[in-house]
């Protein structure tokens, strides 16, 4: 593996010029032009190398709940599992439908609702300020770097938009799937997906979920195979399937741009380009990761 291969890559993405469309419903996050695209990777010899703008911030979204459940795990495991399932849901990532239909109970912790459950366990006898340093802290500790933040603006334009959130919130506190009040699980929820990492970062914090042996090994070997089983089965929603037979790695998107991917004690990948596809998905970042996994061979299959 090669900083040629990344940068080839990199340059096969901006010759097809095509993009997608930045998350609309998000006012901070649609006004990013769409024309950016970063990659990183770590192995397991402790290289990381990076193509594009990998050192440029972005909101990593949805990716956020990987280390959400990874800090929950650690602390609430039987809990979390007593209240969401983990099983694909075929449906789209804040689809109220299923919730209907299994009476509050949300199919995986990737879904919205899902994740909000899980932030509503994490918060369990604490502040919201508490429970979002602890994820904070984790992904420093990951990471192995302090300079990983939250963005306030996009918080607060999450907050403003999110009716479709708190709907879900309601919805589960109705079934009794929520502990805490929906404002004070919601604000936590929106404060969470605003973190802000460059690849770079992502990639390094990714090193623990892919047990390298250069990395920090601050998630547990038990914990790491389920997490990544879930980025398998559910990390792109209604687009696991489809991401699963291009790439044929663990992943897991956010609406940021960003996808973290793990080639198990391989290397850690992170890519962001900020257009989405159909699913919510990075539109670049999703034909990059099948190109690396096809140039690579990396595959769990």
């Amino acid at each position: 593996m090669t900083e040629r291969i990344l940068q080839d890559i990199h340059d096969e993405i901006f010759r097809l010029d095509d993009w997608g469309t930045p998350a609309q419903y998000i006012p901070e996050l649609a006004c990013i032009p769409p024309r950016q695209f970063a990659i990183s990777v770590c192995l397991a010899n402790g290289d990381c190398l990076n193509a594009g703008a990998s050192d440029r911030p972005f909101s990593i979204q949805s990716v956020s709940k990987v280390f959400s459940l990874a800090a929950t795990l650690g602390r609430f495991g039987d809990q979390l599992w007593s209240r969401v399932g983990r099983e694909p849901s075929g449906t789209s990532f804040d689809s109220v439908v299923l919730l209907e239909r299994e009476n509050g109970r949300p199919r995986n912790p990737f879904v919205n609702a899902g994740a909000i459950v899980t932030t509503d366990v994490l918060l369990a006898g604490r502040q919201p300020k508490q429970a979002l340093a602890e994820v904070l802290g984790l992904i420093r500790a990951m990471a192995e770097t302090d300079d990983i933040h939250i963005n306030d603006k996009v918080a607060t334009s999450e907050r403003l938009t999110g009716a479709r959130n708190k709907a879900l919130a309601h919805y589960l506190q109705s079934h009794g799937n929520l502990q805490n009040e929906p404002d004070l699980t919601l604000g936590t929820y929106f404060h969470q997906c605003a973190i802000e990492m460059t690849t770079r970062q992502l990639a390094l914090a990714g090193r623990s979920l892919a047990r390298l042996r250069a990395g920090p090994n601050v998630i547990s070997p038990r914990h790491a195979r389920r997490i990544n089983a879930l980025m398998m089965t559910c990390g792109h929603y209604d687009g696991s399937g489809e991401f699963a037979y291009q790439v044929g790695l663990p992943g897991k998107s956010g609406v940021g741009g960003g996808i973290l991917v793990i080639a198990p004690r391989v290397a850690s990948i992170a890519i962001w380009s900020p257009g989405l596809n159909l699913y919510g998905n990075s539109h670049a970042g999703t034909r990059a990761a099948a190109m690396l996994a096809q140039t690579t061979c990396w595959s769990v299959f």
